[in-house]
């Protein structure tokens, strides 16, 4: 296998490296990656640094780094850019076209990818991560007709992280709540959903691995078999018909995946 050190080197908190480092990443089968992520890199002095790091770790290991960089300051970039390993900025590659393109030039601000300059927009995302903690696994039924989306599904299928997930990216309200073994052999929503079937947005998962999911949980219990899982499963599909609630298979999805799938579907938008 071949085997790569990689820098996620940024002015801010490394966030936008991190992502377009790792969705390009994620094109080579078989590279095995060793990440190291450097954030606030925004002066000459903490450039110089990690350039002599990276350069120490690229000698030591005899393979160039590769070096995922969003540095807005030309002259910090200047000075990675020297660095012993194959340098990727998202600036040096799109600024000058967009500001070509737009007739502007560009502020070349440090943080504003995922700063607090929207104060609307971070208030937004906050109000939403407190409803979705109040209403996750059906904790609470309190203004329900709030949500932009009530994701259900049997125990264990990823229901909160892609709630916790749509609050804090995308300031979605969004409810979660479990579907009961009880709701599960009556075909039907729990009583708090009744009448909202159009916010609701169902999941199923592999019964072979919710039986694993469940195992560290619950170790050896009928919560875990295999039989019961794949009960639920079924169910939850025949549910979902019978209410005309679209669904999707998170077996082998991300929660950002996940999270663009009900967007897409409920065709939500922030």
């Amino acid at each position: 296998m071949t085997q790569r050190t990689v820098f996620f080197v940024s002015d801010g908190t490394g966030i936008t490296a991190e992502t377009l480092g790792n969705t390009l990443l994620t094109q080579f089968d078989g590279l095995g990656v060793e990440k190291t992520t450097l954030p606030f890199i925004n002066s000459v002095e903490r450039a110089r640094s990690i350039v002599d790091y990276i350069n120490f770790v690229a000698t030591q290991s005899g393979v160039r780094p590769l070096v995922f960089s969003t540095t807005v300051n030309d002259e910090v970039r200047e000075i990675l850019r020297s660095v012993n390993g194959l340098f990727l900025d998202l600036f040096d590659h799109f600024i000058h076209l967009l500001e070509a393109e737009i007739g502007l030039a560009s502020s070349h601000a440090a943080g504003r990818a995922h700063g607090g300059a929207n104060t609307a927009r971070y208030n937004a995302r906050i109000a939403a991560m407190n409803y979705s903690m109040e209403h996750d696994d059906g904790a609470s039924t309190r203004d329900l007709g709030r949500a932009d989306v009530i994701l259900i599904a049997p125990s264990r299928c990823g229901k909160t992280p892609t709630s916790l997930y749509l609050a804090l990216q995308q300031g979605l309200f969004a409810a979660n709540f479990p579907l009961t073994e009880d709701d599960l052999e009556h075909l039907r929503l729990p009583n708090a959903l009744q009448g909202l079937e159009s916010r609701c947005f169902g999941l199923i998962i592999d019964a072979e691995r919710l039986m694993q999911i469940r195992n560290e949980r619950r170790p050896g219990s009928r919560y875990a078999s295999l039989a019961q899982c794949s009960y639920e499963l079924r169910q939850a599909q025949q549910l979902y018909a019978r209410y005309n609630i679209p669904y999707v298979d998170s077996t082998n999805m991300s929660v950002e995946e996940i999270a663009a799938t009900v967007m897409q579907e409920k065709q939500l938008r922030h």
